[in-house]
């Protein structure tokens, strides 16, 4: 956990990061992880040798090709086509296996495309980190506890990206059980529906941002919603670079979000956000030059 001062402008908040890209698979993802395949051990639903499944954006992939294929798991990822290759070649590095579903489906595709598959293989249990409980427990359960814990119980505001949601509700409850005016805000990129968009658009923040409702999101947590256009969220990520803080897109808009919640709240009062995971990961997409996948940032 670190503070943003170089961010703080007069009558802000201040900002608080938690670097969670430096977790071993480097994202916030990899607590995801561990808690889906805990939970499906100590159920019985994933057995010995078994197939783990999931749809995933690709950080949850990389997470649960680090956990499963360490305690002996097959590991069938499904991402959709044209996502950063970086995190495919992650997957396949930790002994896990990559399926693409068509860029048109979407992410509901991908998880179209994972149901099928844990039909067809034998052994196979799919993880479904957009409606397993699992997901936000283990954020409840770790992430939570451990935020209350850096910011020594000092905290009055949450800035969050959702996209199974699981991350902000298991931080969000966490926070609101011990401080119940915490306030608690999802942030997302302008082509999801959280703050009342369409959905549609460029989908240049992976990660965060949905086209539906997950049932690991707990609206009754959430205060409001920030939706962060593409560039602010890439202005972020330069200004974090200059900073020595090398975040992803969703990092950017997580802090851009917190700043917006800092203006908020106003000095004195303590905000806190996720810098979820690398830039480097998403190398095949910008580059610290302004432009996404070789055009200005939409």
């Amino acid at each position: 956990m670190i503070r943003l001062g170089a961010l703080k402008e007069p009558g802000e908040a201040d900002v608080f990061a938690k670097l969670e890209f430096l977790n071993p698979g480097m994202s916030v993802k990899d607590r995801t992880a561990l808690g889906l395949i805990r939970a499906a051990e100590r159920d019985g639903r994933l057995k010995p040798g078994g197939t783990i499944i999931e749809a995933t954006a690709g950080n949850t992939g990389v997470g649960l090709a680090l956990v499963g294929v360490s305690r002996g798991y097959r590991v069938v990822i499904v991402m959709v086509e044209g996502y950063a290759q970086e995190k495919m070649i992650l997957v396949r590095g930790l002994g896990g296996e990559i399926v693409l579903a068509p860029r048109e489906g979407g992410m509901a595709g991908a998880v179209e495309k994972a149901k099928e598959l844990e039909r067809t293989i034998p052994g196979a249990l799919m993880m479904r980190q957009f409606e397993n409980e699992a997901n936000p427990r283990i954020h409840y359960e770790t992430t939570g506890p451990e935020i209350w814990e850096q910011m020594e119980g000092r905290v009055d505001g949450l800035a969050a990206g959702a996209g199974t949601g699981g991350t902000f509700t298991g931080i969000a409850r966490f926070l609101k059980e011990k401080n119940p005016a915490v306030r608690c805000y999802v942030v997302e990129p302008p082509d999801s529906i959280f703050g009342g968009g369409d959905g549609k658009g460029t989908h240049a923040v992976e990660g965060i941002g949905n086209n539906w409702w997950p049932a690991t999101l707990d609206r009754s947590l959430i205060d409001g919603v920030f939706t962060i256009p593409h560039r602010e969220s890439y202005a972020m990520v330069d200004r974090l670079g200059r900073m020595g803080l090398l975040g992803a897109a969703s990092s950017g808009a997580n802090v851009t979000g917190a700043k917006r919640l800092a203006k908020l709240l106003g000095d004195g009062k303590r905000v806190v956000t996720i810098l979820t995971d690398p830039s480097e990961r998403y190398f095949s997409k910008y580059t610290y030059d302004g432009l996404y996948e070789g055009r200005p940032v939409p």
